[in-house]
């Protein structure tokens, strides 16, 4: 036991989302408003550490798109706060794109127990993160997103490991360079953020990289798929009043018809966003308008006239 620890304190020293910062050592004993404003430094730098892995974040959304235009889904898994990340980006999408809840899946170390806390052991598990794959039944035009900041978490590593042996796409995104879950996946991604403002707390700059890179892989996606009409939200489930003044506002912004005719199309599609807009722009009634979306698989883009 003694050993396994001494062999896991070497590996976390070799790290830099780890590493040590003298600089800060004394920074309890600033203001809160000094505190405040080197933390707000420090985020500001993680924009650019994201830019810096743009092509390899392409690359693994355009692979991401086409196989799940082809019926793939899109699975993240990891521990703690990656893995939390993850379950968050997956549960946003189907309010935002429509997409059915098994389209898009966020497994966390530990299941959904650990959302809320910490589940001892889970994420040091590679045979965990099989069977969680294994309960979903992985194809291979699935794509698995194995997110860890240190880059070494077994959960995150076995999970990409695993998907690849059954042929599934495989992105590893970690914040440290040289890690083993970029090395085991098809697509690496490797935000170095660099040392965190309390050591070794990777909810910090590295959990700000994996949100943004995550919004990008999913939001990018979808794009590429269809789900938007420019920068709209055609694709958006109106399941509140919320959303259902912002599907009014977006078939406005899309046709420039009036409130009346805006009302009019979307109670005719019986609320579907990309069914009014076709209408309108198309002078369609709701049935062949749907049929047309249908014939270009959903594209508004592509069935317009």
């Amino acid at each position: 036991m003694t050993s396994t620890y001494g062999d896991l304190r070497a590996q976390l020293a070799t790290l830099t989302t780890e590493a040590f910062r003298p600089e800060l050592a004394d920074i309890d004993r600033l203001p809160t408003a000094e505190i405040a404003r080197i933390m707000n430094g420090e985020d500001a730098t993680v924009p650019a550490a994201v830019a810096a892995q743009l092509p390899r974040i392409a690359a693994a959304i355009d692979a991401t798109a086409e196989r799940m235009g082809r019926g793939g889904r899109l699975v993240y898994a990891g521990a703690g706060t990656a893995g939390r990340l993850g379950v968050l980006d997956a549960s946003e999408c189907p309010p935002t794109f429509n997409t059915d809840p098994s389209q898009v899946v966020g497994l966390i170390a530990g299941g959904p127990a650990a959302l809320a806390s910490s589940v001892e052991g889970a994420e040091d598990s590679r045979e965990l993160a099989a069977a969680d794959l294994d309960g979903l039944a992985l194809t291979a035009l699935d794509t698995v997103v194995g997110v860890s900041a240190s880059g070494r978490t077994p959960y995150a590593v076995g999970a990409v490991e695993h998907a690849r042996a059954r042929g599934a796409l495989t992105v590893g995104l970690a914040c440290n360079a040289g890690s083993a879950l970029a090395a085991a996946a098809e697509h690496g991604i490797e935000v170095v953020v660099g040392p965190e403002l309390l050591t070794g707390s990777t909810r910090l700059k590295s959990g700000t990289a994996q949100k943004l890179v995550l919004n990008m892989i999913s939001t990018i996606t979808m794009i590429r798929l269809g789900k938007t009409y420019g920068n709209l939200m055609v694709d958006v489930r109106a399941s509140n009043e919320k959303l259902r003044a912002r599907s009014r506002r977006i078939v406005a912004l899309a046709t420039d018809a009036d409130e009346e005719a805006v009302e009019a199309a979307l109670t005719a599609a019986g609320g579907e966003v990309k069914t009014a807009i076709l209408m309108l722009l198309a002078d369609l009634d709701a049935a062949a308008a749907a049929r047309r979306l249908a014939e270009a698989r959903g594209r508004l883009r592509a069935a317009l006239p």
